[in-house]
């Protein structure tokens, strides 16, 4: 494999190579695993996608609605406020 110069500033450098350190690794290698964990939008879409047919299929049994939308988010305002907690 080919290497590369990605040009950034001193202190990004210095700090890529502190995160690599402490996780015990090269920066090359942390490097990769950032860019790795970062979706793009075309993979953003598919994902959003796909969980989307999972849940119509498995968990609504037809079409996401509105409606359906709107509950979801009432459900995290409400956790988010501490209005819903843990069941006991």
């Amino acid at each position: 494999m080919a290497d590369t110069t990605i040009k950034v500033d001193p202190a990004v450098r210095d700090r890529l190579m502190e995160l690599a350190r402490e996780r015990g690794m090269t920066m090359r290698d942390l490097v990769a695993q950032l860019a790795g964990a970062l979706p793009t939008k075309e993979e953003q879409r598919r994902r959003y996608e796909e969980t989307r047919a999972y849940v119509e299929e498995h968990f609504l049994g037809g079409p996401y609605t509105e409606e359906d939308e709107k509950a979801g988010e009432q459900l995290w305002a409400d956790l988010e406020a501490g209005r819903i907690g843990e069941v006991q």
